[in-house]
């Protein structure tokens, strides 16, 4: 399929569809969204909402699935289109088959790297005519069209469905074969298979220098534990193409994991300042920067991403608690207290909101020294924890948010109650080195290091011992005991290598035994809340597979990967 030469080509190979599209129109003056909705009927596509403002938006996506998203970039409620793209993206509110367009009128360096970076299909500035429109947006629409089996693939979690209709495109005379080439690279390594993801790159580069094929070598070499190699490639991709962020994050990453942490945070730091727009890149900076305590820098960059998503769906507790625990640190406890109250005021009502408030409140009265008050939050703090831990996994708290209430209660003397807090961190998250290092932190900062030391240590124990009793019951071909044990675990000690191992030892045992509607639904369940850690690890997109093939073969519908997305297929559970 060769892809046409022009407008008038394209538009004509679309004409049949263009008339089933819906779209939504993104601009505060109604007189521009009556403009953008003439032109859009100079198409036929007629079926076209309205919004202003982010909330709008947010409450139409939630409710029609679009074809086409155009937005100004300065939105009514005063956020703008990098904001809301960003949430659409990381609620997976927008299907990837949705072609999304930025129409902004911004020219500053700053802002265009920003739009830029979160790759929207396209962008147009303005002024612009409704031909440039058409064009750009023909253009969009018949790639969209071109992977579309892809992206239905990948919107449900079928990653080697996907990859095989990658090969079925590449074998098609068309204009897409590099994106063919890229798509497939980007899902082997998410698969995990680095190897073959290296040699598709290799491929890419042979016939062009093209920088995210570089990006992807260097991401299929870290992924064989090359990591002095894919430093290299990151670095010279940074010095190559220093508008290209995404390779600052990576770099970073790979120096942190060799242990060079104060380059790392330099590295971030660059990428910041190129694309300041970006708030998951300000967290990433203040996280850094706090475990190379450098907490200035952390303070001003969590500070940052308070402000950037005031008024989004994307706040969170953590950013404020991450705030006050750094002025903490810096003994700025009135500064701590602001950040406190101000956090109390957004989540009132809001019972895991109001448990970070008791938690900071009674590690702002140990830093002053007043014990009573501190004791006083902390009790009532584990009062209310151990509520929303009964409620189940819709109202956990974040590790970090446990490991703050895990310090309040060293800081009180209430030794107990912190070993089981921070007993059950460290099992959860036990491949986190990030977080068993703060583990330990914590008990240094409390004069109780050798308590920390042995608590891991034990944890660590228990996690080998709880883990090989399943597999060897498997390996011995033991389903049932196997898959008997593998839940037990997961139930105990919900971390990401148990939730995998009972996800696939539940539907190994259904692909045996046959179909069994609970026991299936407990298997979901666990691949749910794998999910809910690390969507995209390999291990869990490979049980995510085990689930989907035994769930096809039994001609079960598949539950969606991403959040809010329909299911498809024959039958339910």
């Amino acid at each position: 399929m060769k892809i046409p030469e022009t407008t008038a080509d394209l538009l004509q190979k679309l004409s049949k569809d263009l008339a089933r599209k819906r779209a939504l129109l993104i601009d505060r003056y109604p007189n521009a969204r009556s403009s953008l909705r003439l032109m859009l009927a100079a198409l036929g596509i007629t079926a076209v909402h309205n919004a202003s403002t982010s909330a709008e938006v947010l409450r139409q996506v939630r409710t029609h699935r679009f074809d086409i998203v155009l937005s100004d970039y300065l939105l009514e409620d005063g956020r703008d289109g990098h904001q809301l793209l960003e949430e659409l993206r990381q609620q997976h509110l927008l299907p990837q088959s949705a072609v999304f367009m930025l129409i902004t009128g911004e020219r500053t360096y700053h802002n265009v790297v920003s739009i830029a970076e979160l790759a929207p299909d396209d962008y147009l500035i303005k002024p612009f005519t409704a031909d440039e429109l058409h064009a750009r947006l023909a253009r969009a629409l018949y790639k969209k069209a071109f992977f579309a089996a892809v992206y239905e693939h990948l919107e449900n979690g079928a990653f080697v469905n996907a990859l095989a209709a990658c090969e079925r495109l590449g074998n098609q005379e068309s204009g897409f074969f590099f994106d063919v080439l890229r798509i497939k690279g980007e899902i082997l390594n998410s698969l995990g298979r680095h190897g073959e993801a290296q040699n598709v790159y290799q491929q890419v580069l042979a016939q062009r220098a093209l920088p995210w094929a570089r990006m992807g070598l260097a991401i299929a070499l870290r992924g064989q534990q090359q990591l002095a190699e894919a430093e290299v490639f990151a670095q010279s991709l940074v010095d190559d193409y220093p508008e290209f962020t995404a390779a600052y994050d990576f770099l970073a990453e790979v120096r942190e994991e060799l242990g060079k942490l104060g380059e790392a945070q330099k590295v971030l730091q660059q990428a910041a300042a190129i694309s300041p727009n970006n708030s998951l890149r300000q967290r990433l900076v203040g996280d850094v920067a706090t475990r190379n305590n450098d907490l200035t820098t952390a303070e001003r960059a969590y500070g940052k991403v308070i402000e950037r998503r005031r008024g989004s769906s994307l706040k969170s507790i953590d950013d404020y608690t991450n705030l006050a625990r750094v002025m903490l640190e810096r003994g700025a406890t009135e500064g701590a207290r602001r950040v406190t109250d101000e956090m109390r005021r957004n989540w009132r009502g809001n019972r895991p909101g109001e448990l970070a408030a008791l938690i900071m409140e009674s590690l702002c009265a140990s830093k002053e020294g007043d014990q009573a008050k501190a004791r006083a939050a902390v009790e009532q703090a584990l009062v209310l924890h151990e509520a929303l831990r009964d409620e189940g996994p819709s109202t956990q708290v974040s590790e970090k948010l446990a490991l703050d209430l895990t310090h309040a209660c060293l800081a009180t003397g209430n030794d107990e109650a912190a070993h089981q807090i921070a007993r059950q961190v460290a099992a959860e998250h036990h491949e986190n080195s990030s977080v068993i290092t703060l583990v330990g932190n914590i008990y240094a900062k409390t004069g109780k290091q050798e308590d920390g030391q042995a608590l891991l240590a034990e944890v660590g124990r228990e996690i080998v011992e709880l883990n090989n009793r399943g597999v060897l019951a498997a390996r011995s071909g033991d389903l049932e005991g196997s898959a008997r044990l593998l839940m037990e675990a997961a139930e105990r000690v919900p971390n990401l290598q148990f939730l995998v191992n009972a996800t696939k030892a539940v539907f190994a045992l259904l692909d045996r035994r046959g179909w069994d509607p609970v026991l299936a639904k407990r298997g979901l369940r666990y691949l749910e809340m794998a999910q809910s850690k690390d969507m995209r690890n390999p291990r869990v997109l490979a049980a995510r597979e085990v689930y989907q093939k035994v769930a096809s073969k039994y001609g079960i519908a598949i539950q969606s990967f991403a959040p809010g997305r329909r299911s498809s297929g024959r039958s339910s559970l």
